[in-house]
């Protein structure tokens, strides 16, 4: 793995990672039961034969591993019912105008 530190003018310094390509790798963020939220290196090609995997954060806690899903599955359901309510919001206020109409 070839790394070349890559300052911006900021006291923190950027590593960019090559690929096999020789192409710099890019940052992803995995959500794998095994590896949830944990970022690492990839080919920036699409579909290449290259498959370079590289890991930018270290490897997390087992406890970390359990806890991440099921809040992320939380959020997912919260998000859900709440595009469910407001479908059924704006459906009242349909309603509610066609009746206002109705009625004039």
């Amino acid at each position: 793995m070839n790394r070349a530190n890559f300052g911006v003018g900021v006291s923190v310094n950027h590593t960019m990672v090559l690929c096999f390509c020789g192409k710099f790798a890019v940052v992803k963020c995995s959500w794998t039961p095994k590896n949830p939220g944990r970022r690492f290196y990839a080919c920036p090609q699409k579909d290449s034969a290259c498959r370079f995997i590289g890991w930018v954060d270290p490897p997390i806690c087992e406890r970390s591993k359990v806890i991440i899903p099921g809040l992320l599955r939380n959020i997912n359901r919260m998000q859900a019912w709440c595009t469910a309510l407001k479908i059924m919001l704006l459906a009242s206020w349909v309603f509610f105008v066609i009746l206002f109409i109705r009625s004039v």
